[in-house]
């Protein structure tokens, strides 16, 4: 991310925050029935804030070198920003205080066997391993029946984010609540971006995606961020039907960038009988290709 795309990625974060909260929401008196700004103004941004409008007009041009812990704070208040808002603007002001093009090391294109071996044990639950890009590294058994729509494009690494905006026919039929799979997955991404700016493939990705999706390209457009720790997922498999999956996340700490997903259903519903179900017809898939291999030889 150059200078310039920083500031802009700063002016655009900070406005579209501003523009959603009306003074109302803010506990302001609303004077007068014809504001020519939607949402707040940057002079009530800077009351709330306890800042000057001049130093909160600077910040909102891309210039958050300097700021301290509490000003930043201050405007994360004055904006009501949430918990992924609130890293995403930290990361903004580390960033923009920064000296050259500095990032954080790539993460593992693979994993050590340990870590597969975690996964492979997990036989009544999909798992598997992603970096920021939502690029997939490693995955069980049942990982890879699960997600088999999202792996028949034979590109690799495959990219769950690249599914769904660059496949979106097949990745509606999967995903039963689409819209929100695909903001949270452009959301997912910006929030990547701002904590590692200067990452190629990210750059690349994004792109790729900005160039070859309009939906994309509006989803970022909006400068939202998210996390994605712990949730639930509907899926609707082509074997066995329509899956209401749980689901969480979280990061490898042996791994920095890497972060394991694993999906469950409670014991006893239907979700879970077929979660079984499908762990049996991948291994009899398995075994049949283990079959026609040896046939082969």
């Amino acid at each position: 991310m150059s200078r310039t795309d920083l500031n802009a990625e700063i002016r655009e974060f900070l406005s579209t925050r501003r523009a959603r909260i009306t003074p109302d929401q803010a506990g302001l008196p609303a004077y007068g029935g014809n504001r020519r700004v939607k949402g707040l103004r940057r002079e009530e941004v800077a009351m709330l804030a306890g800042v000057s409008v001049d130093y909160y007009v600077r910040m909102e041009r891309g210039s958050l070198a300097g700021a301290s812990e509490s000003v930043l704070n201050a405007v994360a208040d004055a904006l009501r920003l949430d918990e992924a808002e609130r890293t995403h603007l930290f990361a903004l002001a580390r960033e923009s205080g920064s000296r050259g093009t500095r990032g954080r090391r790539p993460p593992a294109a693979t994993v050590r066997p340990a870590v597969q071996q975690l996964l492979d044990a997990m036989t009544d639950a999909a798992a598997w391993v992603r970096n920021g890009r939502h690029d997939i590294v490693a995955m069980n058994q049942l990982a890879r029946a699960l997600y088999s729509p999202a792996l028949a494009d034979p590109r690799r690494p495959a990219n769950t984010t690249r599914f769904v905006y660059l496949h979106p026919e097949q990745a509606r039929d999967f995903f039963v609540d689409y819209d929100r799979i695909a903001a949270d997955a452009a959301a997912m991404l910006h929030l990547e971006a701002g904590r590692n700016p200067h990452d190629k493939a990210l750059i690349a990705l994004v792109g790729e995606l900005s160039t070859r999706s309009e939906t994309f390209r509006r989803r970022w457009a909006s400068h939202d961020v998210k996390f994605h720790r712990s949730g639930q997922k509907r899926l609707r498999h082509p074997v066995v039907g329509q899956l209401d999956l749980d689901f969480e996340s979280m990061e490898l700490s042996s791994a920095p960038g890497l972060q394991l997903n694993v999906y469950t259903a409670a014991a006893g519903t239907p979700t879970a009988d077929a979660l079984k179900l499908l762990a049996s017809w991948a291994a009899s898939q398995k075994d049949l290709l283990t079959e026609a291999v040896a046939s082969a030889g």
